[in-house]
């Protein structure tokens, strides 16, 4: 049985500009006026998962927190329940970020699909104690959708981090 080998990139320290462009971009996709479909990824809880995991110190709590009350001002919802969510998903992903980028890309999907989905729980659950109704099984779509494009969005948010491939041979490195 041959193993498969693995590829380590070093990669260049991330701009925080960059960080708050995804950060941003996420954000206005999420506040697309989407009619009530089902199975829209969350992108904006997918690019604050990916930076809590591969930039937990400059992620923090605080900006999914500020993010998700933009969102719940966006989408007329009850006040601080994507706030609570995006920064239990901050929390959790910060966490485990040391044991997620242990494993390769595929399983790290699992790892993100389960924070994702206990984000969409912590939602709905906020939204049942405050006397709404249960959305339905199908709003959870979005959470698998979202963490099938976990390979996708790691290539390309790492790829302005990465070095060209050239040898030099004066360096081993």
């Amino acid at each position: 049985m041959q193993i498969a080998e693995r590829r380590e990139h070093i990669l260049l320290p991330v701009k925080v500009s960059f960080i708050a462009l995804t950060l941003l971009v996420a954000l206005l996709f999420n506040l697309a006026p989407w009619p009530d479909l089902r199975g829209v990824p969350d992108m904006l809880a997918l690019v604050i998962a990916f930076w809590s995991i591969h930039q937990p110190r400059k992620m923090g709590i605080a900006i999914p927190w500020a993010l998700g009350l933009v969102m719940d001002a966006g989408n007329g919802a009850l006040i601080g329940q994507h706030a609570f969510a995006y920064a239990i998903l901050a929390f959790g992903a910060q966490t485990l970020h040391r044991r997620i980028l242990w494993f390769p890309l595929w399983p790290q999907t699992l790892h993100v699909l389960v924070l994702l989905l206990a984000t969409q729980a912590l939602m709905v659950a906020v939204r049942l104690l405050a006397g709404g109704t249960f959305p339905g099984w199908s709003f959870f779509a979005g959470s698998v959708i979202a963490a099938a494009l976990w390979p996708a969005a790691t290539h390309a948010l790492l790829a302005p981090q990465r070095r060209p491939e050239t040898v030099d041979e004066n360096r081993p490195i």
